[in-house]
């Protein structure tokens, strides 16, 4: 289980997570490369590069420059999300995004499966990994108000 809030002390983001005895670990988060989205999806997008580079030449400016771009495109997303957390509608739209090209990347993955440059096992894998983080990019589109930053009261004059 995942919980989500501030500290009004000093407007930081506080993750509480369970571990496997259900003991309460908390985890300030400072950016979002902290999240364990980001982090996922990170490594969704440097498993592809990696792969990719056995591809074929012929798919150097399609499938590959494509899938390539998508998966990455998931991680600036989340960053620039991050980014907007002062605005509700701004951060979702990110966050929007970043599940759009986390789509996008599942469907290059059909391609490059069907095309037979990804093995059964390689292909499995990745589309976990795609949907674990469309799961947790779900998950927060649900509850985004406690990843937002509050503003501070304009003072009285």
């Amino acid at each position: 289980m995942v919980r989500s809030y501030k500290s009004t002390i000093n407007q930081v983001l506080i993750t509480e997570l369970k571990d496997s005895k259900n003991i309460i670990i908390s985890k300030q988060l400072n950016s979002a490369k902290d999240l364990e989205v980001y982090k996922e999806a990170y490594s969704l997008a440097m498993e592809i590069y990696t792969l990719s580079k056995l591809w074929p030449a012929e798919e150097k400016f399609a499938l590959i420059d494509q899938i390539r771009r998508s998966s990455r495109s998931v991680c600036t997303n989340l960053r620039e999300a991050w980014a907007k957390r002062r605005y509700e509608a701004h951060f979702i739209s990110k966050l929007t995004d970043a599940d759009g090209e986390n789509s996008e990347t599942d469907t290059w993955l059909n391609f490059a499966k069907d095309c037979g440059y990804l093995k059964e096992k390689d292909y499995t894998r990745l589309t976990e990994k795609c949907r674990n983080v469309g799961k947790m990019l779900g998950s927060i589109l649900k509850n985004p108000s406690s990843f937002l930053v509050k503003r501070s009261p304009a003072p009285d004059l």
